[in-house]
């Protein structure tokens, strides 16, 4: 992710939906998102995901070691255009993120809002494991508990990621 993704990947994170039920529900507004973009950067493992077929800015997600144990790697921070919602695009970014992750981490986990379903669905659907670890986070003035998913090498060997590789043309790819 550079600065100049700002404009384009805003335009996507704007729409109050896409954040309805995680956690930080308020990331669609201006000045919250800039400092999720802010801090983004500042990281340098985030991400924009864009679609293969038109080239546009459909999401971001991103690595960090922050929070991780010895032989992890954080995935998180992500979000879709919800018109890539429901499809292949979720899948074959992490997908991408998790091989590539994999090849010089033993895990890697993701961090979710214990109540954002939609989010654990997901995680679940591409082979995530619940792990009993857990972690609150302050979050809009509150104190939010997030449950901890984890994939490790022979998981991501064995799990539904690689069986289902969609179509070229209907797969995102990081930038």
């Amino acid at each position: 992710m550079q600065a100049r993704d700002w404009p384009a990947l805003f335009a996507v994170a704007s729409d109050p939906a896409i954040w309805a039920l995680h956690p930080a529900h308020d990331r669609w507004q201006e000045l919250v998102f800039r400092a999720f973009f802010d801090q983004g950067l500042k990281s340098g493992g985030a991400l924009v995901i864009e679609d293969a077929v038109t080239g546009a800015i459909i999401g971001s997600s991103r690595y960090d070691a922050e929070r991780a144990q010895l032989g992890e790697i954080e995935i998180g921070w992500t979000f879709l255009a919800r018109s890539h919602w429901g499809g292949a695009a979720n899948s074959s970014v992490k997908r991408l993120m998790i091989g590539h992750a994999l090849a010089a981490y033993e895990r890697v986990i993701f961090m979710i809002g214990e109540s954002n379903a939609r989010s654990r669905k997901a995680l679940e659907k591409i082979g995530g494991a619940l792990t009993a670890r857990q972690l609150d986070l302050p979050m809009n003035d509150q104190i939010v508990r997030h449950v901890i998913y984890a994939i490790d090498r022979p998981g991501f060997a064995a799990g539904p990621l690689l069986a289902a590789r969609p179509a070229a043309k209907s797969s995102p790819h990081i930038a």
